[in-house]
């Protein structure tokens, strides 16, 4: 990763951040149901079925804490969990799933433009993208949503196990081209995968980062 490169002590510092007890915290359906600010919270966001859940439950070292779901869309509200570390993490709704309701949609959107317009606490949005597909055109609303609100953002690859690393090298530069365009987001894709862990801990060692810098 060139100047990005993550030392040892970056990887423990990492894992320690979210070696805490993890629990649920709030969930919000609607703007005024947000909780309280309290510490630092970073959002994870992608398509349905990207593995957002997954991945929440692998940084965390908790099986359950984010439920899994094979029905696309179901998560419908902002997930609040935190680690007691200062740290907070969001699942946010699952979106480009074309059955919900208009009506539906339109509620999800408004609630997350109201999440990242009102959470000063909020340190980065990870964008998590399928490595087996890349971009798609239903990203791009949400890549806007975030570049519209100022809020730091970076892609993150899920299910990297199911793609030869011929395949991935050649699905992160698509993606890093594709991300040029976009100036508001963090220029480096990390891949992860939460099948075999990954690049997990590697992604706990970035997060680690952020906050550091977020301090200083």
């Amino acid at each position: 990763m060139g100047s990005d490169q993550l030392t040892r002590a970056e990887i423990e510092t990492g894992r320690k951040l979210f070696a805490g007890d993890w629990q649920f915290v709030a969930a919000a359906g609607s703007p005024a149901s947000l909780p309280f600010m309290k510490g630092v919270e970073i959002a994870f966001a992608g398509r349905s079925n990207v593995g957002k859940s997954s991945l929440i439950n692998a940084l965390t070292g908790r099986k359950n804490l984010a439920r899994i779901s094979r029905t696309p869309g179901r998560t419908q509200e902002l997930i609040f969990f935190s680690g007691g570390d200062n740290l907070n993490v969001v699942d946010m709704p699952g979106y480009g799933y074309a059955a919900a309701a208009k009506s539906k949609v339109a509620a999800w959107t408004e609630l997350i433009h109201a999440f990242l317009r009102g959470r000063s606490n909020l340190a980065r949005v990870y964008v998590l993208v399928d490595a087996r597909h890349g971009l798609k055109p239903t990203d791009a609303p949400a890549l806007d949503a975030l570049s519209q609100a100022a809020v730091s953002h970076q892609v993150v690859l899920t299910k990297c196990d199911e793609v030869k690393p011929a395949d991935l090298a050649g699905r992160i530069v698509a993606v890093e081209a594709g991300l040029a365009k976009r100036p508001a987001a963090f220029p480096t894709v990390l891949a992860t995968s939460s099948h075999d862990g990954a690049g997990v801990p590697e992604l706990r060692a970035a997060i680690a980062r952020l906050l550091t810098e977020r301090k200083s």
